[in-house]
């Protein structure tokens, strides 16, 4: 039989008592900051390719959030130890004519360039991915990992073939509409034509089976609620909301209710919290800039069938306004308010990061990518363990995104 010596017990002790120690030491702050490096961190939504379109704009270069009103760089990226994201080949509503989709292909295939050339000219900082295993052998390599999201099925238009094209670019998830219906799917925000096909249409359901068929993640954000249940129906594959939050925190149609949150859960998918102010706490009443703002909105045809230039202008003149009248932002304590109420609903394993920078998504506390951390320590001071964090900051949406390519029948 072993024997275990009185000192062998004394010292084991001792180093048990310094190791709780030090433990006991490491502030949150230092906890957090160990954690966010040791996750892979994936930020499943973000509009920057909006900003490769402006002349002199170089995503290698770390620019002044408070002096250019952007988000999102390479250097700021990994200053905020954010490893992947998602680049959105966002394209805005038009006509849904045979001449108006073949402009907003056109578009999506022009911003899908610029995010490639951008890519290629910071190879030593970035490179676009793929898998979700390209996100861990990149995250070694110290480069930041650029995934592409297809925002608004409209540039699909009627053409079924057009799935599969956009997959074969690299593309990994299409929002099937934006802020109005198309020919896929009612959006949560169209007041003009309300509830015009009661959900996806029977066009918007081949798109559903195609999309399972290739592996090519569905994302139900901006969707109206009739959609997103006929999409659960539909999909053989968990589905994903890219830039979400949870309507019982914050009363907006952009946000998922409830019954959408526990249909979700069983479909095995994953809500990424989106940061945009307006869809994570409602705003004070501010009616000097709700006027403003309809004041562009009416002079733009509310961002509907624009020109390219127009569509420049109106952003612009858009962000000038907003700036003008700011609101008061929600917190990041507030953000972190929905994924309390989204894990306490439906669990852990359903939760996720999708900010929605370049785009509207604004927090105090987050006001761009090189803020990030602050989200796991706020994650940290709430209890959340690093297993739960790397959960939230990855390994959910990871989860989904190795299922639906898994589950393809190519």
């Amino acid at each position: 039989m072993k024997r275990i010596s009185i000192y062998g017990l004394y010292l084991s002790a001792s180093l048990l008592l310094v190791a709780g120690a030090v433990s006991a030491k490491e502030s949150p702050e230092k906890k957090a900051a160990r954690i966010h490096q040791s996750v892979l961190t994936i930020d499943t939504h973000s509009d920057t390719p909006l900003n490769l379109l402006r002349d002199g704009f170089d995503a290698g270069i770390k620019q002044d959030q408070a002096l250019t009103g952007t988000k999102v760089d390479f250097p700021r990226m990994k200053e905020g130890g954010l490893d992947a994201q998602f680049f959105a080949v966002f394209v805005g509503q038009g006509p849904r004519t045979a001449e108006g989709n073949a402009i907003v292909q056109k578009k999506a295939e022009d911003i899908y360039e610029a995010i490639q050339k951008s890519v290629a000219q910071n190879k030593d900082l970035a490179s676009v991915a793929h898998t979700p295993d390209d996100a861990y052998q990149l995250e070694r390599a110290g480069k930041r990992a650029i995934y592409l999201g297809l925002e608004n099925g409209y540039a699909i238009g009627n053409d079924l073939a057009m799935v599969k094209k956009y997959y074969d670019m690299g593309i990994r998830y299409i929002t099937l509409c934006h802020s109005y219906n198309n020919d896929i799917c009612d959006s949560s925000t169209d007041k003009k034509r309300g509830a015009e096909h009661h959900g996806l249409s029977p066009f918007g359901e081949e798109v559903v089976v195609e999309m399972n068929r290739i592996g090519m993640m569905i994302d139900v954000s901006h969707s109206s609620d009739e959609t997103f249940m006929d999409v659960i129906r539909l999909s053989k594959s968990p589905v994903i909301a890219s830039h979400s939050c949870a309507r019982a925190i914050c009363d907006n149609p952009r946000n998922l209710t409830d019954e959408d949150l526990l249909a979700l859960a069983k479909n095995g998918g994953v809500i990424q919290m989106c940061f945009l102010s307006d869809y994570v706490k409602k705003p004070d009443a501010n009616p000097k800039r709700d006027s403003a703002m309809a004041i562009v909105r009416k002079k733009y045809n509310d961002f509907e069938g624009l020109t390219d230039e127009q569509s420049k202008l109106a952003w612009k003149e858009y962000r000038e306004t907003g700036k003008k009248f700011p609101n008061k932002l929600a917190t990041v304590q507030d953000m972190v308010d929905h994924i309390d109420y989204i894990v306490k609903l439906i669990g852990i394993d359903y939760v996720g990061i999708g900010t929605d920078f370049d785009g509207g998504g604004d927090l105090s506390g987050c006001r761009d990518v090189s803020q990030m951390e602050n989200v796991t320590l706020e994650l940290v001071r709430r209890g959340y363990s690093e297993k739960e964090i790397e959960k939230i900051w990855g390994g959910n949406f990871m989860r989904v995104f190795r299922k639906v390519q898994q589950s393809a029948s190519l």
